[in-house]
């Protein structure tokens, strides 16, 4: 089986996350690394954001990152990934369809309206989410949630780290398993 592309959503700098959900998010970047699987993330030009802290905690246990940015270029925000794909698409739609669609498995820390567009797709192409409790955002909104009353995927909700990736893991081979 080749390694799972667990995909990492969360709030841009903007939104004014605290160190401790920063700190988690890192964490859950360590976590993807150690299990030997890619770390798949929002790639920003301009701001950090809780992906990008993924990338870092990923880097720290040297992980493979794969970070997706928007438009033609590859200057992002974060100098450490491995790999940077320019979608050559917007921030706001078309980099989300890509990214999204780049994952096995997606886990969601706090996150804004990026990070809820990012959710919706992986809903509608039946991709595994699962949400960090006690980030704020649009996970603890959707933490054990369906998006509408098809109810065909979760949003299973997790509250640490740990946990998170270790359901993130077992979706997504699940995931992959059926899809390839």
């Amino acid at each position: 089986m080749r390694k799972l592309q667990i995909g990492v959503m969360g709030s841009c700098a903007d939104l004014k996350y605290s160190k401790r959900v920063e700190g988690l998010a890192e964490r859950v970047g360590e976590l993807i690394a150690e299990s030997g699987n890619i770390m798949v993330f929002g790639a920003e030009k301009d701001l950090n954001s809780l992906s990008t802290a993924a990338c870092r905690g990923a880097k720290r246990k040297e992980g493979l990152t794969v970070g997706i940015t928007y438009g033609k270029h590859k200057n992002i925000f974060e100098k450490g990934v491995d790999v940077v794909i320019a979608s050559g698409l917007e921030r706001g739609g078309g980099r989300e369809f890509v990214l999204s669609l780049s994952c096995d498995a997606i886990i969601a820390i706090s996150g804004g309206s990026g990070t809820l567009n990012e959710l919706v797709v992986a809903y509608q192409a039946d991709i595994p989410m699962v949400a960090l409790r006690g980030t704020g955002g649009w996970a603890d909104k959707l933490a054990d949630q369906y998006f509408d009353a098809r109810q065909r995927r979760k949003v299973l909700g997790s509250d640490t780290p740990e946990e998170a990736v270790k359901i993130a893991i077992k979706e997504a081979r699940g995931y992959v398993k059926k899809y390839g």
